[in-house]
């Protein structure tokens, strides 16, 4: 009996229960682009960056270390802390992904914050297991003492996403610190970091020193924002113990950094001082664009990353508003598919591509 060539694939349940993850749309147009859309960096890596990674290509005909040993070597460096507590991986994303099978199970929960990072809702969906959203309060910050409440013995992981995104607020280290306190030390509990370096109330490095005190914290940090490196995704993860490092990796295909890209990061952390200048340019964006949002009568949260975010204001049309930027050449995230209806994220770039965007919308509004 011949085969049905018509018969659908049947697939697992997780396809079905997992999310799409909401990617920005309008890289089609032809003109000139403003990718204001994905919180990159618009600064390019630095030389040193770029010939560290070539070089590294010559050599790929071989794979790479499948330790990672001089990367997680320099971050230990960098930031005191082991080497067998760190792990590395293909973008943080990754390293969370990889986490969440070492934790999640059918009948285990997760914790986070919501409007959050878009990544979340798929790990619980990914494991079968539920998923607790826990609303922000109403200045759009993390509600650290609702998330404490939601911990029960289900809980295997608690998600604080610090500065948040979307909507780019952050909370000062003794929150932190005193949130870390009251969850339990059976729970894996992650500071998603990836903006820090860009958070004026807090040192980034302060929530280091919590490492020493809670085996159970991971601080989740990437080299795709302040350092440039978005196309070549590393990740990494700082860890209280190396139990976390140890799952991830077991559980893990082998070769998940490529040369080129821990070549790179290696580099990056030879130039502190260009990230430090880099924190100061964003910090002048930050207060241009916040200044022009204000001038057209909008109101953006308190932003301590590197984007910020505002509602598009009564009786005005979220997708028309993003349609009409993206048709000026101009990308922006669009709050609903992150969360909160009538929102924008906005990324901020060069002080030119700023201004084209408060022109844009200004002509829209």
């Amino acid at each position: 009996m011949p085969h049905n060539r018509r018969m659908a694939l049947e697939f697992t349940a997780a396809v079905r229960r997992i999310p799409a993850y909401p990617a920005a749309a309008g890289y089609g147009h032809e003109g000139s682009l403003v990718r204001l859309a994905s919180n990159e960096s618009p600064d390019p890596p630095l030389p040193e960056v770029i010939a560290a990674a070539s070089a590294a290509v010559a050599d790929v005909n071989r794979y790479p270390d499948p330790t990672n040993a001089r990367l997680r070597a320099a971050l230990s460096d960098r930031y005191g802390v082991p080497a067998e507590n760190i792990a590395v991986g293909n973008g943080s994303c990754e390293l969370l992904m990889s986490a969440c099978d070492a934790l999640l199970e059918p009948g285990a929960e997760v914790v986070y914050g919501w409007p959050s990072f878009s990544i979340y809702p798929q790990l619980a969906a990914s494991a079968g297991a539920s998923a607790i959203e826990v609303p922000l309060d109403g200045e759009e910050r993390l509600d650290l003492d609702a998330m404490a409440r939601e911990i029960t013995v289900a809980t295997r992981l608690v998600i604080a996403c610090n500065p948040n995104n979307p909507t780019s607020t952050a909370l000062a280290f003794e929150s932190l610190a005193a949130f870390a306190e009251r969850v339990p030390p059976s729970v894996c509990l992650f500071f998603d970091e990836a903006y820090c370096d860009f958070n004026l109330l807090t040192d980034p490095d302060a929530t280091v020193d919590l490492l020493a005190k809670h085996p159970n914290l991971v601080l989740l940090r990437t080299f795709s924002k302040v350092h440039g490196l978005a196309g070549l995704r590393v990740g990494f993860a700082l860890c209280g113990s190396r139990e976390l490092p140890d799952a991830v990796t077991q559980l893990r295909q082998p070769f998940f950094l490529n040369a080129a890209a821990g070549a790179a990061a290696i580099e990056s952390l030879r130039h502190l001082d260009e990230v430090a200048r880099r924190v100061e340019r964003v910090a002048v964006a930050r207060v241009q664009v916040i200044e022009g949002l204000r001038d057209l009568g909008l109101e953006p949260a308190d932003s301590q990353a590197n984007f910020c975010w505002f509602d598009v204001g009564e009786g005005r049309e979220e997708a028309q508003i993003v349609h009409g930027l993206a048709e000026a050449g101009v990308l922006v995230r669009a709050g609903g598919a992150l969360g909160k209806d009538g929102a924008l994220r906005v990324t901020f770039g060069t002080p030119r591509e700023n201004e084209r965007f408060l022109e844009a919308l200004a002509t829209l509004l």
